[in-house]
């Protein structure tokens, strides 16, 4: 039995949680609505304040569904009662991040600005220069975006210039020596 899967979801106070057919589950919360059509295979009941998923029988895809279904549905209401933030920060001589209105500005040492436009649904704060950060209720989502931002210059191994998760390591590596 799927470890995740068999565990009970706690809705909190505030937030309601309704399934409708083909299981379309709606979370609603003190930040906001989400909504999403799970697998039609999975059984996904409301028993007082708990959710419980059941698969119908044990091949592997319902299996792996099982699972997946439960932390969609948890991951739902976790973001309308906390939300989700990534932070980023952007290191290198000149680099830097702006914000004006909607749009992100990234100053990376390319030969022009690059701008991009907030998604709808998530707020992205730029603390100081160097420092941004992705918020909002829906977690593929604030994933999603903060991903995006990071392509745009993902560190390099020689000097850790770029743009990386806050929380993210960078494997340096030493630069070429000269001959002797």
């Amino acid at each position: 039995m799927s470890r995740i899967g068999r565990m009970p979801i706690a809705i909190p106070s505030g937030v309601t949680v309704d399934i409708a057919e083909n299981n379309k589950v709606t979370v609603k919360g003190p930040k906001g609505t989400l909504e999403r059509v799970l697998p039609a295979e999975m059984e996904i009941k409301k028993e007082g304040e708990e959710v419980i998923v059941n698969r119908p029988n044990d091949l592997k895809k319902m299996k792996s569904l099982h699972g997946l279904t439960r932390t969609l549905i948890y991951n739902m209401v976790v973001g309308v009662t906390e939300g989700y933030q990534k932070e980023l920060e952007v290191n290198g001589v000149g680099y830097r991040a702006q914000k004006q209105g909607k749009k992100l500005t990234l100053s990376l040492g390319y030969s022009h600005p690059v701008e991009m436009e907030d998604p709808e649904g998530l707020e992205v704060i730029v603390e100081g220069q160097n420092k941004i950060i992705v918020k909002g209720i829906d977690k593929e989502k604030v994933g999603q975006y903060a991903a995006e931002i990071r392509e745009k210059r993902a560190p390099e191994p020689y000097k850790g210039k770029g743009i990386k998760y806050s929380d993210e390591v960078i494997r340096r590596k030493v630069g070429k020596t000269g001959k002797k």
